[in-house]
């Protein structure tokens, strides 16, 4: 690939040293990573100038959720750590292995990446760069502070409901939601089958980019920075915003349109199917398929909020839960005949990063966790792709989200290039 990277062979060693020292001394980095992985990163770093990749000598971060030899997959719970050690990496994270990256260590998240906040009761909640005394964003949130705080070039997380850009969104960095099927979730510890994807935290755009491609197993091959025409739901993604929110993306439409995008404002019909498909179907029944044993017999060993969640399960009844998968297709079918080649453009998410001290409220926490999902869930029921991008409005960090339909991957981060080139400038 062409573009030009902040990594090195030549460098990886002592840029690894410096990550490792401030990963385990700086108060900064306090609950991002639940265990540091010196010894295979440094083994990495010496054999990083052997890989035939322009990811070669990348540090990595990889979120507990992914199988690594040796290592017990625990997604950041209690119910887990007793299992016994992965005999293998996932695919995934295999192949990113192959191609010269450096695993700094295993990030925190939330339990079972059951939550787009990102508190963790078990090991603490990383702290916020970009907003201070704020959550960092869900479930991805180590992944996403390694990356802000400059400890890791790029994060390897997962994304059910935004877990990937809502962190990104809140930290000031790019997070990439691929295609499901693009990335095998083979080794990776499920939410749910039906929404999960795995996918990049990066810097810029081509790196996530490159990680993606080398994750699907696809040639490391840049794409052209091209553009398409943007669509602003006008009957999705809007109630319960934020002021500065709106404010933002009202500047950031009108900035895009001035540099010759065109931006048009369209009812979706597909979207009023959407309110008839509720993520928390999918993610409570199938999370409990993976879990039932844990969930009835360790309850006091899980986050309580997440053990609520997943009993909401008993909600419904197998006939309902078929029903929601059905009224799925539907909506998959529908969606990607209406948008086409057209890419929706919406805020990441409708709230700012709620202060952690007000989250210790049930209530509250409910309340915003929803709000935090609201936007970016729909690509993961749609089936589709999606990428959230940071920009300053009036010396606010505020985060902007394309979506495009499922398999177009390639076309949405070609576009997302054009649209990272002139944020800068708003």
């Amino acid at each position: 690939m062409s573009a030009p990277f902040p990594w090195s062979v030549e460098t990886v060693e002592s840029r690894l040293e410096d990550a490792l020292q401030q990963a385990s001394g700086d108060p900064a980095a306090a609950a991002v990573f639940t265990r540091l992985l010196e010894h295979r990163a440094r083994i990495q770093a010496g054999a990083a100038a052997n890989a035939d990749s322009p990811l070669a000598g990348a540090l990595l971060s990889v979120k507990a959720l992914f199988d690594v030899t040796g290592i017990t997959t625990t997604s950041a719970t209690k119910v887990l750590r007793d299992d016994p050690p992965a005999h293998a990496d996932a695919p995934a994270i295999a192949r990113l292995d192959a191609a010269g990256g450096v695993f700094v260590g295993l990030t925190n998240m939330s339990e079972f990446a059951y939550s787009g906040l990102g508190l963790n009761p078990h090991h603490g909640t990383p702290q916020n760069p970009a907003y201070p005394g704020c959550t960092p964003g869900g479930s991805t949130s180590g992944g996403a502070v390694s990356v802000a705080l400059g400890l890791c070039d790029m994060a390897i997380g997962s994304d059910t409901g935004g877990s990937l850009r809502i962190p990104a969104a809140f930290t000031g960095t790019i997070g990439f939601k691929p295609t499901q099927a693009s990335v095998p979730l083979t080794g990776g510890k499920p939410l749910s089958d039906s929404l999960d994807s795995f996918g990049p935290i990066a810097r810029s755009v081509a790196a996530c980019e490159l990680v993606w491609q080398v994750m699907a197993g696809l040639p490391a091959m840049a794409s052209l920075p091209g553009p398409a025409r943007l669509v602003v739901p006008e009957n999705f993604g809007f109630d319960e915003i934020d002021p500065q929110v709106a404010a933002g993306f009202s500047a950031l439409v009108r900035h895009l349109r001035a540099s010759g995008y065109e931006v048009i404002e369209k009812h979706l019909a597909s979207l009023d199917l959407y309110s008839h498909v509720p993520p928390w179907h999918m993610t409570s029944v199938e999370s409990r398929a993976h879990y039932e044993q844990h969930f009835q017999a360790s309850p006091d060993r899980f986050d309580p909020r997440v053990h609520a969640r997943m009993a909401r399960a008993d909600e419904i009844t197998a006939v309902e839960y078929r029903q929601t998968l059905n009224r799925r297709a539907d909506f998959i079918a529908a969606f990607r005949e209406e948008l086409g080649e057209d890419m929706l453009l919406l805020p990441t998410t409708p709230i700012l990063p709620p202060e952690v001290s007000a989250l210790a409220d049930d209530a509250t926490f409910n309340r915003l966790n929803l709000l935090a999902l609201r936007n970016p869930s729909l690509a993961n029921v749609a089936d589709a792709c999606s990428i959230a991008l940071p920009y300053q409005y009036e010396g606010l960090l505020l985060s902007v989200m394309l979506t495009a339909a499922g398999g177009r991957d390639s076309a949405l981060l070609a576009c997302a290039k054009t649209i990272e080139e002139v944020l800068g400038a708003l």
